[in-house]
């Protein structure tokens, strides 16, 4: 997963990026063109933006960029990297370099996720 900061994070206006408020169905979305995808975070602890990561990934088939904004914490970084997200971007304040750190922290994991959808216990030897 990609972390990057407030200042380097960018809202661009473009026909292939649209930033998804964390209360719209990403179901409604016509996907066609479209290369990344902001979902929000208003809160850290408003997980709506984790359900739309998900679906996006599994249920419709998204391989574009899945960015996490708004009240992002280190936290969150490891369940958004296993529902789906590609790039956090961190709020003011939060050390990038904390944030990496997380990823050391759980080597791995006994259940599948949206990206690795296979449980680890299915995995060959």
């Amino acid at each position: 997963m990609k972390i990057i900061t407030a200042q380097e994070h960018q809202t661009v206006e473009s026909p292939a990026i649209i930033t998804l408020p964390n209360d719209a169905d990403p179901r409604t979305l016509d996907l066609s063109g479209v290369t990344r995808i902001d979902l929000q975070f208003p809160k850290f602890t408003d997980g709506r933006a984790y359900s739309q990561a998900f679906l996006l990934r599994r249920r419709l088939g998204f391989a574009g960029e899945l960015r996490a904004t708004g009240d992002v914490l280190i936290d969150q970084l490891v369940q958004m990297q296993r529902t789906g997200f590609d790039v956090a971007v961190l709020r003011e304040g939060v050390d990038a370099s904390a944030a990496q750190r997380q990823f050391e922290r759980f080597a791995g994991f006994y259940q599948g996720s949206a990206v690795e959808t296979q449980p680890h216990f299915a995995k060959a030897a």
